[in-house]
């Protein structure tokens, strides 16, 4: 072994030994000549945690025992009336189609609950997947269209894409899904 090497290899073990000499001299948490402090340590730590836990369990006991249909806090549920829709197809495949084309898919739906649905927003999951959706209040019992123009652009063979419908129902969101293979070069 080289003497240069010799040397460096004993400057480093001397600044790790001052490196844990100065953490544990000036540690003010438990050391690891303290057995019994960190015993202690632990101990208040395993009964933070099994507070924090019961209290997260009497939570979600609460919100379970106002509202069946809930377990847990829920975020995403409709501040007004809740109602129900239901589309005829929820999935389009498209089948082969050419870079650069423009697909078009109409989603039918029908209110299916009591109060008048209103569709909130419609989004694609990318940009080449947009949909359009009706802005006006949809009354109970009548029909409604989400219509999606999909174009892939240079994107190539299998794809799937989503349309997430955030309306006044529960779920708050539904999803659509179309999917296309795109030939490179047209078909």
């Amino acid at each position: 072994m080289s003497e240069n090497l010799k040397t460096g290899l004993l400057v480093f073990i001397a600044a790790l030994l001052v490196v844990n000499t100065v953490i544990l001299v000036t540690d003010d948490g438990p050391t690891y000549a303290d057995p019994a402090s960190n015993r202690a340590s632990f101990e208040r730590t395993a009964a933070v945690s099994s507070d924090r836990a019961a209290a997260k369990k009497e939570a979600l006991a609460k919100a379970s025992a106002v509202d069946p249909l809930k377990t847990t806090a829920s975020k995403t549920e409709p501040a007004g009336p809740i109602t129900t829709m239901e589309f005829a197809e929820t999935d389009h495949d498209f089948g082969t189609i050419a870079q650069d084309s423009e697909n078009t898919k109409v989603f039918a739906f029908t209110n299916t609950g009591t109060e008048p649905l209103i569709i909130e927003n419609a989004k694609g999951s990318c940009g080449c997947t947009v949909p359009e959706y009706p802005k006006e209040p949809i009354p109970p019992g009548e029909q409604g269209e989400i219509k999606v123009v999909y174009k892939p652009g240079k994107q190539k063979n299998a794809q799937t894409k989503n349309v997430t419908i955030t309306a006044n129902t529960l779920p708050e969101k539904s999803v659509l899904t179309i999917k296309a293979n795109v030939m490179e070069g047209g078909i």
